[in-house]
């Protein structure tokens, strides 16, 4: 039962995070960050196991950092 509310949490902040990150790439129309956004949105719907969506988002994450303008 933790675990499961481990992933629901972590899904949580990884979904809020990707909403932030969409509506940055909307507003500065840039394509990456929303697609990325996108993907830390929809990935914990599709990925069930705690430690596999953690790696996945914290990649997505590094690669936000990437792609970000300054």
């Amino acid at each position: 039962m933790s675990n499961f509310i481990s992933t629901l949490i972590a899904g949580t902040l990884f979904g809020a995070v990707g909403l932030g990150a969409f509506g940055y790439g909307k507003k500065l129309r840039l394509w990456q960050p929303q697609v990325i956004g996108a993907g830390l949105m929809l990935i914990p719907f599709v990925i069930y196991n705690f430690w596999m969506l953690c790696g996945l988002c914290t990649g997505l994450l590094v690669l936000l950092w990437f792609y970000h303008d300054e």
